[in-house]
């Protein structure tokens, strides 16, 4: 926001030097770009301030929020010009008509007409205030709409009345397939997602962002009607990043108007058309929408609470001293505590810590000590960050690298792995976005990117992992965890077996005592066979699979990947922070090997829970030694080849007492999976 001295001073009196006067703002808050002399095109010197204002003070975005901020710094009284009118003739809504079609998109609009201007230069002081802060003058009465935004925060716009068919005002979202040309002299294709001011037949403005080239103030204009409006800020944002066409009114309605000075920026407005170009100015202005209730919700500030915060002691009377002096009423005050209702045009303050920071800020920071002791509490790290933590340490011992990328996707990359099935993208419109604009659903195509670069650049089968988020979904109404996933991807160029006993290491450090189990997972981006769904006690994890050749050609790779994609909030549930370790064994262990045939249905998973149901306590564990299938093996049967060792933790295993168990085992694989053991 740039800001002229000589201007700012038709307000408030202002210090000697500019030094002071932008040292105090930014010590409030409206930090100081830069300043610089005017000289040059007009008719006094002036100086141009720059200031940064953030996006929860739209207050001061004109010259009357800044000298309101200097009234309060400097404790010098503020002059607000009346915006006195002389209306004469009929009244406004005689000759003009306003309807609002979209009232969730402009609930409240206003218009004045003005008869009989001239069009014409402007005053050498309107051509000044402008060429100040940087705007070109085009004509008297479009001078005057730029100037009265740039007083107080609210745009304008002025209609060739006489060019708007049927002389009536229509604010609708656009029809399909409709354009404009705006004033800028180019055309501009509209979406029905869009809101456009448009007359009897057409569209003439795009609402909150332009006015329409065909309804444009020029040299024949005589009759004028002057909009004061206020319109949605996420759709002006929307509509102006899909035009790609910002200007200085879709910037000021992107952080909101104060729809109680619509009256007064519209008087105002006319009050200085009549000046500089004449004409009459008709009684009464046409509304069109609901009016904002004027009282706000009130804000209780606990005195003892400012000192609590801020580490200071500020004088009560003080504190209520700066909070009326920044327009809030005080309702109630106690010993102990007051009552404020915020001003309409400080949309920011809803809390008691808003008040107690505008204390702060108009008491000066530079009041706070830094040297001040302050109570420090030692924290402890939160259960996710414990899980998330192991989980980077385990697979980086495992031989993998953490990598970090954008949760932007194309929509080619979207498609390479859907391991959800086909769900609706979460995309966004802007225009630094036009190709990658998909939020990811899964992790692995932004690991295969970077496994790709790797490959491009001599670093042949790069091992990568990523814990981040994927987005399912919009998440509206949806618990987070099932919107926006916490996830760790894996992308290597193992096999699949080693992938899965990765995956097996990584739930064996996190939930030691969990079941991990797989079943043959179908999905069409795994090649055949080598694709399965990783469950904890019986709950979905994640999915594991080897990518088919017609994935990688898609990514441009050229080696064999396997992929994994686990949830992070299963694993929380699961998460043993704390172990209980056993002593070493002290006596040997004894191994067997089983090499049983069996059904062609039946899992290895099924055969490994048999066994180990009817070994008893001696068995210390099984591992998988094979399968095969072929010769001397019927055509529906297959054989696994299953290693048992079996231990007893106070005594040597005799022979038999392991064959004992051994003959259990057979017996029961026998009777209940219909088995036989192979010669």
């Amino acid at each position: 926001m740039i800001v002229s001295k000589n201007w700012l001073a038709e307000y408030v009196s202002l210090p000697m030097s500019v030094a002071e006067l932008t040292h105090r703002l930014t010590m409030s808050g409206l930090n100081l770009e830069e300043f610089h002399d005017v000289t040059a095109g007009i008719s006094k010197p002036d100086v141009a301030i720059d200031l940064e204002v953030t996006s929860n003070r739209p207050d001061c975005l004109g010259h009357l929020g800044v000298a309101r901020e200097v009234s309060v710094l400097f404790g010098k009284p503020l002059t607000i010009p009346p915006a006195a009118v002389t209306e004469s003739g009929p009244t406004a809504s005689t000759v003009a008509s306003i309807a609002i079609e979209c009232p969730d998109l402009c609930p409240e609009y206003h218009g004045r007409v003005i008869r009989g201007v001239k069009i014409g230069q402007s005053p050498a002081w309107l051509k000044d205030r402008l060429a100040a802060v940087g705007i070109n003058s085009v004509n008297n009465v479009v001078d005057i709409t730029n100037f009265v935004m740039l007083e107080c925060g609210q745009p304008l716009h002025a209609f060739d009345l006489d060019r708007l068919h049927g002389q009536k005002i229509v604010v609708r979202r656009a029809k399909k397939g409709e354009t404009i040309t705006a004033i800028d002299q180019r055309p501009y294709a509209l979406t029905e997602e869009m809101c456009v001011i448009a007359d009897a037949d057409r569209p003439v403005a795009v609402a909150g962002v332009m006015g329409g080239f065909d309804t444009e103030i020029s040299e024949t204009t005589a009759n004028v009607l002057i909009e004061a409006a206020s319109f949605a800020s996420l759709s002006v944002r929307a509509t102006a990043r899909s035009l790609k066409l910002h200007s200085p009114s879709s910037y000021r309605f992107e952080r909101k108007v104060d729809r109680q000075w619509l009256d007064w920026a519209s008087r105002r407005c006319c009050e200085l058309i009549q000046k500089v170009a004449g004409g009459t100015l008709l009684q009464g202005s046409v509304v069109a929408g609901q009016s904002v209730p004027a009282k706000r919700d009130s804000v209780t500030l606990r005195f003892a609470q400012i000192s609590r915060l801020l580490g200071i002691e500020i004088a009560v009377d003080e504190c209520v001293d700066i909070l009326t002096r920044l327009g809030l009423a005080c309702l109630e005050r106690s010993a102990n505590s007051a009552t404020f209702e915020p001003p309409s045009w400080r949309p920011d303050l809803l809390r008691e810590c808003d008040l107690i920071e505008e204390v702060a800020r108009i008491h000066g920071y530079e009041h706070i000590p830094i040297d001040a002791a302050l109570p420090v509490v030692a924290t402890a790290r939160t259960l996710r960050e414990r899980v998330i933590d192991t989980v980077r340490m385990q697979l980086a011992a495992s031989g993998l690298s953490e990598a970090l990328t954008m949760s932007f996707v194309s929509a080619q990359q979207r498609q390479l792995l859907r391991p959800h099935g086909e769900l609706h993208p979460v995309a966004v419109s802007h225009s630094s976005r036009s190709q990658e604009d998909q939020l990811r659903q899964s992790l692995i195509p932004s690991l295969l990117s970077c496994r790709r670069q790797n490959e491009r650049h001599g670093c042949a089968n790069a091992e990568l992992f990523e814990v981040a988020r994927v987005y399912l979904t919009a998440g509206l109404g949806q618990p987070e965890h099932q919107a926006e996933p916490l996830t760790i991807g894996i992308v290597s160029g193992r096999p699949f077996a080693q992938l899965l006993g990765v995956v097996e290491s990584l739930a064996a450090r996190l939930a030691p005592h969990a079941v991990l189990t797989t079943e043959p997972a179908s999905h069409p981006e795994y090649a055949a066979g080598r694709g399965a769904a990783v469950s904890l006690n019986g709950k979905l994890w994640g999915w594991l699979g080897e990518l088919n050749r017609d994935v990688l050609d898609r990514s441009d790779l050229q080696d064999a990947v396997c992929v994994a994609e686990l949830r992070v909030p299963l694993i929380e549930e699961l998460f043993e922070a704390r172990r209980t370790y056993t002593p070493l064994p002290r006596f040997p262990s004894i191994s067997r090997d089983l090499n049983f045939v069996l059904p062609e249905s039946v899992s290895w998973a099924r055969l490994s829970e048999a066994v180990s149901r009817s070994a008893g306590t001696l068995l210390l564990g099984t591992s998988f030694g094979g399968q095969y299938r072929g010769k001397q093996i019927d055509v529906d049967r297959k054989s696994y080849l299953i290693t048992c060792r079996f231990m007893a933790s106070d005594r040597t295993l005799t022979t038999e007492e392991v064959d004992s168990v051994v003959q259990q085992i057979i017996a029961s694989c026998e009777t209940q999976l219909s088995a036989k053991l192979r010669a």
